[in-house]
């Protein structure tokens, strides 16, 4: 499940238990630093708060996929199927470029703020408010891009794999498409 042991934390495990019943993996790694998560989620909140969920949702699928994070790629590309698109139109968000001319500059943008943030230039902002986005709006890309670095980084780096719900929630070519790096735990 991950390459590091954490103390057990009933009590933190159980006040962060997935709407669905379980514990995700993500939370046991937290476990040995819940001030951290604490700080995530209320700056991960602040984020999703000022942006249109979609658009948050595109973003954050982008920056994940760019990293190769199977776990953020999943759970991003849940929401996206549940609530914007269908199963086959999220699988072709991964796998390619999205249909609308706004989506996939957000996208685009997102994954070279993931990767290579040194790289973003005037040019890349002129672009996106050329298609309508304000200052404001290619911040909000910016925040939830290089926030769900953090995030991505720290469950990839610490081996944590997403959760075998995943395996019941999603359906196999979805689930196939959006594992794009750690498999899915087995357990």
């Amino acid at each position: 499940m991950a390459f590091i042991e954490t103390p057990s934390n009933p009590e933190f495990c159980d006040q962060n238990r997935a709407a669905a019943g379980h514990i995700p993996n993500f939370v046991t790694t937290f476990a040995a630093r819940p001030a951290v998560y604490e700080a995530w989620k209320q700056l991960n909140g602040a984020i999703k708060q000022s942006m249109d969920l979609r658009r948050y949702e595109l973003a954050t699928l982008a920056a994940a996929s760019a990293l190769k994070s199977s776990y953020c790629c999943l759970a991003h590309g849940q929401v996206l199927a549940d609530k914007f698109y269908t199963a086959e139109e999220v699988e072709s968000l991964v796998g390619g470029p999205a249909n609308d001319p706004v989506d996939r500059a957000v996208m685009d943008f997102a994954r070279k703020v993931a990767l290579s943030a040194d790289a973003v230039t005037q040019q890349d902002v002129d672009d996106l408010k050329a298609l309508g986005l304000t200052d404001a709006d290619v911040l909000d890309v910016v925040l939830a891009a290089a926030a769900r670095a953090f995030f991505s980084k720290t469950l990839d780096a610490t081996g944590t794999q997403p959760d075998s719900a995943f395996n019941g929630l999603l359906p196999e070519s979805l689930r196939k498409n959006l594992t794009v790096g750690r498999a899915i735990h087995s357990g």
